[in-house]
């Protein structure tokens, strides 16, 4: 992985570059719409799957509910399908996505920022709701050592804090050093769940779940957001 220079204005990071031992230890990222725009990818499988299931459910109306576990979208949407029509269902939906994998694009500034928390040593990982057949060859791309990556499992997912926890667990960090960034008001609600502290990622698809939340509006506000002591206090509001 090619490491860019590091920017050391306003980082509050120590002259070796590395964290200093009051700011955040873990970065966890939302994948959707934070890390990838994979809208495009997302709207071909959905289309697939109308058009083979006859569901009348447009891809808006699906979208509106990213972030949560695909089963609970379909009950979202009242498609309370039998375990075996659900699974069918996402089989299709996944079988697509992969199919057309190249439309998702790294969101702008995103490889770069990563790069520079990396050079930080701060820990970098991701707790999404994509299936892990879809989301590992994704973050592959983006050339991070990733410590953790959370997909869905036998846990709730979210709004439910149980993967953001499992995440800090399998790193052993405290919640409260660590840091969620999301874009769906289901991702706050799980962070805040959690007690982690939570950052909104305008870029992404969605608003946050309190107009109080901490937005940001470029990747690259990451590094100072993250690396900078004085922004605990705001982090940790």
């Amino acid at each position: 992985m090619t490491t860019p220079a590091i920017r050391t204005e306003n980082t509050g990071t120590t002259a070796n570059g590395t964290l200093p031992a009051d700011s955040t230890k873990l970065a966890l990222f939302d994948l959707d719409g934070v890390l990838f725009d994979t809208l495009a990818v997302m709207r071909v499988a959905w289309d697939r799957v109308r058009a083979e299931y006859g569901f009348s459910a447009s891809f808006e109306d699906y979208a509106d509910h990213l972030g949560r576990p695909f089963d609970d979208i379909l009950g979202m949407l009242g498609l309370d399908l039998p375990q075996d029509s659900s699974a069918r269902v996402l089989d299709t939906y996944q079988a697509v996505s992969a199919e057309h994998a190249d439309l998702a694009v790294p969101c702008s500034g995103v490889v770069d920022t990563l790069c520079q928390l990396d050079s930080r040593q701060l820990l970098l990982g991701v707790v999404t709701s994509k299936p892990k057949v879809s989301a590992l060859p994704l973050l592959d791309r983006l050339g991070c050592e990733w410590t953790v990556i959370r997909t869905p499992g036998s846990e709730r997912g979210k709004p439910a804090p149980d993967s953001l926890l499992l995440a800090v667990t399998d790193v052993g960090v405290d919640p409260r050093e660590a840091v969620y960034v999301g874009d769906m008001s289901v991702d706050q609600q799980a962070a805040d769940r959690a007690g982690i502290p939570y950052l909104h990622a305008s870029w992404g698809y969605g608003t946050p779940a309190t107009t109080d939340a901490v937005v940001l509006s470029h990747p690259q506000e990451l590094i100072t957001a993250l690396t900078d002591p004085s922004r605990r206090e705001v982090l940790s509001a």
